[in-house]
């Protein structure tokens, strides 16, 4: 029996804690309104799958000690940039979306390695760098995506014939090309087996990263900057390294959400990402000092399940406006509440002894 006292279980962080009351809030209302739980499950594994991805991309940079990537919207324009050229040469199908990942794969790689000079050169700030990057960078975009020179009509503004549209379709391209592949049915019960294999696979990819000689390494970082710089470790090249493949695993998790979404959005609306899929790991339990794939997967399924039941509830019972606006205040006071936290270990609150 002595051996059990020594088992400390898990306690759960204050993010956890206002998620799971959230949920449990909205569950007492669904008896009451017309809501199908079968399909609830089955939208909820479909969001956890479209946007996985896009949480996992955090886990190199903050296992490197480089912070949360605010400037995330870089790797998604990569990522908009890879499918917009499959749409250009009108590749359909698998063929097609492969294309996407291939290119945003390299066009990812240039971006992420510029990206790192900036944030090398401005160590310690990387959170407000990194935003202020990903913003910037979504603006010059702006401009390219007015003047690019891409004739494929599906993707340009019918009137004038220049300029790509805020939204192109995929209908006819890769359209829930993971979604419907290996559909398995039980019931009323659908899962989506494609989309959860290839997350799987980058998922595997990610983790055998960790496992390698360069993944410890990074991991050391983290732990200690100034003992891994004395023991001979390059610090600007891993953490250049962590930021690549931030930027990569990015474009491809913006590959795998549009694919699911139907229609590739371009202009502002890589500045909408970045937010969800750091309150996502935040909710997880994920921090500088400690960040699992597990807790990607716990924040981005109850993240996105909770975003999933609370449009249904509020339409039913309040307004329909309050869904996006309860959204935006979990998302926002989870990252408020882990800056100061952050804050608190680095001496801001602790008590005087």
């Amino acid at each position: 029996m002595n051996k059990f006292k020594n088992i400390k279980l898990p306690k759960m962080k204050a993010p956890q804690i206002i998620i799971t009351v959230y949920l449990l809030f909205m569950l007492l209302f669904i008896s009451k309104i017309n809501i199908s739980v079968p399909s609830i499950f089955n939208d909820s594994l479909i969001k956890f799958g479209m946007n996985f991805i896009l949480v996992l991309s955090l886990i190199p940079m903050l296992k490197c000690g480089i912070g949360m990537n605010f400037g995330m919207a870089i790797g998604i324009i990569a990522g908009l940039i890879g499918m917009c050229i499959s749409i250009e040469f009108k590749v359909a199908g698998v063929a097609g979306f492969m294309l996407a990942i291939i290119v945003t794969i390299f066009i990812g790689i240039i971006f992420g390695f510029l990206y790192s000079k900036i944030l090398n050169r401005l160590k310690g700030k990387e959170d407000v760098i990194g935003m202020f990057c990903g913003y910037s960078f979504v603006f010059i975009m702006n401009i390219f995506w007015t003047i690019a020179p891409f004739k494929n009509r599906m993707m340009l503004y019918p009137i004038g014939g220049q300029g790509l549209r805020p939204k192109i379709s995929l209908e006819l391209f890769y359209d829930k090309i993971l979604d419907n592949f290996l559909k398995i049915k039980i019931g009323d019960i659908v899962i989506p087996l494609g989309l959860l294999i290839f997350v799987a696979v980058i998922t595997a990819f990610v983790m055998f990263y960790f496992k390698t000689k360069s993944g410890k390494t990074m991991e050391v970082i983290s732990e200690n900057e100034k003992f891994a710089e004395l023991s001979g470790v390059n610090i600007n090249k891993y953490r250049t390294i962590a930021i690549i493949l931030s930027t990569v695993i990015a474009g491809i998790g913006i590959c795998v959400y549009t694919q699911s979404y139907g229609f590739v959005q371009l202009y502002d609306s890589p500045l909408s990402f970045s937010f969800s899929a750091i309150s996502a790991i935040l909710i997880g339990g994920a921090s500088r000092k400690e960040t699992k794939v597990i807790h990607a997967i716990i924040g981005t399924y109850l993240f996105q399940t909770t975003y999933l039941l609370s449009i249904p509830i509020a339409n039913s019972l309040l307004m329909p406006e309050l869904a996006e606006t309860l959204r935006m205040i979990v998302s926002n006071g989870i990252i408020l509440y882990a800056f100061i936290c952050e804050g608190g270990e680095k001496g801001l609150w602790k008590k005087k002894k």
